[in-house]
């Protein structure tokens, strides 16, 4: 005796070993697996000599059946396969028949529903119908899946999907007919569907599958400003900028050559005190926090991006060139050397020196901040003046012919060196190292590049961090922070603090509480230096105008009052998008390093020097190489390795270790902010010394 039952969906057959209706049926299954069988669960009983065969030629004949017309003799209300089987092949149907039917009925739930234990219920009319179409849609839209997939396996992009190229590499929905097709085309590929799009000529180069993905994700809409300046707007504030007074100085800036967003300028002047010359030191910053209001169109801009983003080749600026090219601090193009120096809006901080160099921090003396019109004598360029500008130098009078503010330069130095001191007593009082001023060690990595990209090719110069003006400018930016985040604590204005203190992943934070940068060795370290391309920057100046207008009254008319939850939002988000962006200039300086290392040919052989745990990096270039076989060897180990291949969508190069050569001991701090988990780069031109421990985004030549 053989028995039809149906188990997770499916028809099948057991032979009956031994039992009765009252109790659980012993049997066997086709696949010789002995268990129990409730008799309620038993759809028919019948005879056959071989149940194998039975039950495949009754899978091979519920194929034929015909269920528009089994629908049609099914009539309505519910009813038994065994019932139906009469109905469809005469009375009376074989168990094959029976065992036929049944499993047509239970394949087609779009033609019937289950009810019960071998019951069943033919579906309403206009529910059957659009069901069909459903599966018809279906039918069709999985061929079209086939035929787009051997479209692109032969590598070629149907036009049905050159649409969605975007939406299938960045934000696939997986459910379309599209994403299906493109996915199972590029099994296989280590690259995935960015390989397949290569391979078909859709993305031109992964340069640019690694900037869409970028873009994609902090740029949905586009890189270009959807804003308008309204003209009464424009007027009001250019009106207001006319009645600021102007400065009796005439500053200068130190930048490089490609520098568009010009934020910081200085100016020395002489005056006496008690009989002794001295100098009084002006720090001057761009001032679009004059034009820019909180809440306005202008501040929803930069509120969105956050800060200007740098890579290689390019790069995406926080506010819009209609206001940098107002507020800028650029002097007068070299073809209008008659003309007056132009005005510009600026914040400035005025420090005295002593005849020391020291600032002098109290009295009537004290460094005091103002809003005014800066005249913008020059744009010094680091490019031209870098490698003139030595200590040396700066002594002889000689070069002042060659030296454009020798006089303002040396000043500006002794006072460098005097504040770099200041700031190591409280490195070392926090536990640290002191840093040494200057130049590092020849025969140590360089640490800062400057990429210059045209029309696909790549240069890479190194340049050692630390020279004369490197110094001047970090020096002094990190005062100019430290001092004014100290004046907003004091006049308790709220601003946006770096801090550094401790030790962990989150030492170094954005906070809206007055803390010290241990790092830096400083006290109360606010971002003010770089509103042009910093939001929180731009932020920290809207209180400092306001302490500036407003002395004592100003934490009641500034723009953020104490505990705004919006200033602490804007302090998280920052960070993030700050991190993203740094993150972004990585992977496409080590984009472009893998590019150079291709241009001289492949396979590349060349010197790495070990960091550790096998990871090492070249010695020319900003690249960091996998060496495993490097793993035991000292840090500073050098070896000569070979690049064969590389794979510009991972930024993956595979590297074939050909032997160590003599060990050339790097020094202990200069290894450690290799290897260290948030090196920090950044130039002098974005008025930030490179923080040694802290993860800082680093503009390149292309700024």
């Amino acid at each position: 005796m053989h028995l039809l039952y149906e188990d997770g969906g499916d028809i099948k057959i057991a032979t009956l070993i031994s039992g009765s209706d009252s109790e659980p049926l012993a049997v066997e299954s086709l696949g010789g697996k002995r268990g129990k069988l409730k008799s309620k669960d038993v759809w028919l009983r019948f005879e056959y000599s071989q149940p194998d065969q039975f039950l495949s030629e009754a899978k091979k004949l519920s194929e034929e059946v015909d269920l528009d017309f089994l629908w049609e003799c099914a009539g309505d209300g519910e009813f038994l396969f065994t019932d139906l089987a009469k109905e469809y092949f005469g009375d009376p149907a074989t168990p094959i028949q029976q065992t036929t039917l049944a499993i047509a009925l239970q394949g087609a739930p779009v033609y019937f529903r289950r009810k019960g234990r071998g019951q069943f219920m033919r579906a309403p009319e206009d529910q059957l119908k659009a069901a069909l179409l459903a599966v018809e849609r279906k039918k069709a839209e999985l061929a079209k899946q086939q035929a787009w997939e051997e479209e692109l396996k032969a590598g070629h992009l149907p036009e049905e999907i050159r649409p969605q190229i975007n939406a299938l590499l960045f934000s696939p929905d997986k459910n379309t007919t599209a994403y299906k097709a493109v996915a199972n085309a590029a099994q296989g590929l280590k690259g995935g569907i960015a390989e397949l799009f290569l391979k078909c000529g859709v993305l031109t180069s992964a340069l640019a599958y690694h900037e869409g993905k970028f873009l994609k994700e902090h740029f949905p809409k586009g890189t270009g400003f959807q804003v308008q300046l309204q003209a009464n707007e424009q007027a009001s504030w250019e009106e207001a900028l006319q009645k600021l007074p102007v400065a009796q100085v005439q500053a200068f800036s130190i930048d490089d050559a490609t520098t568009t967003e010009i934020d910081d300028a200085f100016s020395v002047t002489a005056i006496k005190i008690n009989d002794e010359v001295c100098y009084r030191v002006g720090v001057h910053i761009a001032a679009p926090g004059l034009a820019i209001q909180r809440g306005g169109a202008l501040d929803e801009v930069g509120r969105q991006r956050l800060s200007t983003v740098y890579y290689p080749g390019g790069k995406i600026t926080m506010l819009p060139d209609e206001i940098i090219d107002v507020f800028s601090l650029h002097a007068a193009n070299q073809d209008s050397s008659n003309q007056e120096p132009p005005v510009r809006p600026a914040v400035s901080l005025y420090v005295t020196l002593n005849v020391d160099g020291n600032p002098i921090l109290d009295g009537e003396y004290a460094p005091t901040t103002k809003v005014e019109r800066v005249p913008m004598a020059s744009n010094l360029r680091l490019d031209n003046l870098e490698d003139l500008v030595t200590e040396e130098s700066l002594q002889d009078l000689n070069n002042s012919a060659q030296l454009p503010y020798q006089l303002e330069l040396q000043v500006l130095w002794r006072s460098a060196q005097q504040l770099h001191a200041k700031r190591q007593e409280q490195r070392m009082a926090s536990g640290l190292k002191a840093e040494v001023l200057g130049l590092p060690d020849p025969n140590a990595l360089a640490r800062d590049f400057n990429f210059k990209v045209t029309d696909g090719v790549v240069e890479i110069f190194a340049r050692q961090r630390g020279s004369v003006l490197d110094s001047i400018v970090a020096e002094w930016m990190i005062f100019c922070n430290s001092t004014w985040g100290n004046q907003l604590a004091n006049h308790s204005v709220p601003g946006i603090y770096r801090t550094q203190k401790g030790w962990g992943p989150q030492r170094t934070r954005m906070q809206t509480l007055p803390g010290p940068h241990e790092g830096l060795g400083v006290e109360n370290y606010a971002w003010c230096t770089s509103p042009l391309r910093r939001y929180v920057d731009l932020v920290n100046q809207w209180q400092l105008i306001a302490m500036a207008q407003h002395g004592v009254t100003a934490k009641l008319v500034a723009p953020f009052k104490l505990k705004d939850a919006d200033l602490m939002a804007i302090a998280a988000d920052f960070d993030g998008t700050y991190a993203a962006y740094g993150e972004h200039q990585n992977q496409m300086e080590r984009y472009w390093c893998l590019q150079y290392l291709k241009q001289t040919g492949l396979p590349w052989k060349g010197v790495v020097r070990h960091l550790k745990d096998g990871q090492a990096r070249v010695e020319q270039i900003p690249l960091r190489l996998s060496v495993p076989e490097l793993a035991e060897q000292p840090r500073g180990a050098r070896a000569e390795v070979e690049v064969l291949e590389i794979d510009f969508l991972a930024l993956e190069a595979s590297v074939r270790y050909l032997g160590l050569l003599h060990p050339a001991e790097l020094e202990e701090d200069e290894m450690d902010d290799e290897v260290g988990d948030e090196v920090a780069e950044q130039p002098v031109d974005q008025a930030v010394i490179a923080e040694e421990v802290v993860g800082d985004v680093k503009p390149t030549s292309d700024q």
